[in-house]
């Protein structure tokens, strides 16, 4: 995995492997930020950008969600298809039920079969013989485990993001009261009420 960004770094910072950035990390806030002119639009950019990492951190989670509900559903799918291959040609047909909508249900028989219809959205259903069919769905539920993984690793992330940028925000914050005591201290002036914060708030 590569390194998060130093300050400073270019518009090519490294990414995790969907192209999401790293955060910043501020290690030292003097080579981050130059003076104390530059904090307020400093702290106002970690904001943009911790917004956008929840922004896509809740349609990740969307995304996962509808993988979660999808992925028994190609699994259904396959066994069937792989209980119909395994049927010998001559068997008796089986009688079974199969859902007209979610509160109906109807009785068929089913002789053995070399095809069988799959639906692939869009109101679109398309005849497979039975090897294709279940060399199509072994796919689509590899490429549907492999997306839900990716979209767990990446909420991962994006959680270590959004800490990274609310610990910077207050390394920053920190600085800038540290600056002003300073300033107050070297010109006589009182300090009372200038407080440090924590990466929590």
């Amino acid at each position: 995995m590569a390194p998060p960004p130093k300050a400073g770094s270019s518009k090519d910072a490294p990414t995790n492997p969907r192209g999401i950035p790293y955060a910043p990390f501020v290690d030292k806030v003097e080579d981050y930020v130059a003076s104390r002119a530059e904090v307020e639009a400093t702290l106002k950019s970690f904001q943009e950008m911790i917004q956008k990492y929840q922004f896509m951190e809740v349609n990740t989670q969307r995304r996962a969600a509808g993988l979660k509900d999808k992925i028994p559903d190609i699994q259904k799918t396959l066994d069937m298809v792989r209980f119909l291959k395994a049927r010998k040609p001559g068997s008796e047909p089986i009688e079974t039920t199969f859902e007209l909508n979610d509160t109906l249900f109807a009785k068929a028989l089913v002789p053995p079969t070399e095809e069988v219809y799959l639906w692939l959205g869009a109101n679109v259903m398309l005849s497979y013989p039975i090897p294709e069919a279940e060399e199509l769905l072994e796919a689509k539920l590899s490429t549907a485990k492999l997306s839900l993984e990716n979209c767990e690793e990446d909420m991962d992330f994006l959680r270590e993001q959004i800490t990274t940028l609310e610990v910077a925000t207050a390394r920053v914050y920190n600085w800038d009261v540290a600056q002003r005591r300073k300033e107050r201290l070297e010109h006589g002036g009182s300090i009372a009420g200038d407080k440090a914060v924590s990466p929590n708030g």
